[in-house]
């Protein structure tokens, strides 16, 4: 069989794939024992998650939503070939992974949400605490279990999603996880574009 690299992920996907891993992995780390950090952290994966959004519209073939979001019942089809050891290999996003990225910035989009209405209410601090700074205590708490409960499962979301990676690299033959730091994948004539 005839093979060859090409490129898939650009430089902006790489950077930002690996930049929102730091910049996640600092904020759940950081809570409690460096809170400015943490705040700071936050910024920094809110600014990431809307370069993203901007990119999925305007980026690279591989990087556009229109290129691996994909409807519910085809992700689902694609996981029963996967069960079944006969799932396509696709060069992007496989519709597995394209529903991971979407899931992975509801996720983390609500966990900032949460974040800023708790910063908000219980610091008096931040863009939204002109909403809620001064709310009562019940709420600020509601806010924050909020904030937790979308972090602890965006750390599910990139557990499974860590999973799939090797799933998928097992099934191809393939190390998925150098091609998010090269950006190179091999191609070969039955993949799916």
């Amino acid at each position: 069989m005839d093979t060859k690299q090409t490129k898939i992920w650009d430089i902006f996907i790489r950077v930002f794939h690996w930049s929102l891993l730091a910049t996640f992995s600092i904020t759940y780390l950081t809570e409690d024992d460096f809170p400015t950090l943490h705040v700071y952290a936050g910024y920094t994966m809110m600014a990431l998650i809307a370069l993203r959004l901007v990119w999925g519209f305007v980026g690279s073939r591989h990087a556009r939503f229109s290129n691996f979001v994909v409807k519910p019942s085809a992700v689902i089809e694609y996981m029963k070939e996967v069960v079944q050891f006969r799932a396509k290999r696709y060069l992007g996003h496989n519709p597995a992974g394209g529903a991971m990225v979407i899931a992975l910035l509801i996720s983390l989009s609500m966990t900032l949400l949460f974040g800023l209405l708790t910063f908000g209410a219980s610091e008096f601090s931040g863009p939204l605490a002109g909403l809620v700074g001064g709310i009562n205590g019940s709420l600020a708490n509601i806010f924050e279990e909020l904030h937790e409960f979308f972090a602890n499962a965006t750390v599910l979301l990139v557990a499974l999603h860590v999973f799939g990676v090797l799933v998928a690299s097992f099934q191809h033959g393939e190390n998925l996880i150098k091609s998010m730091f090269t950006g190179f994948k091999q191609i070969n004539q039955d993949d799916q574009h």
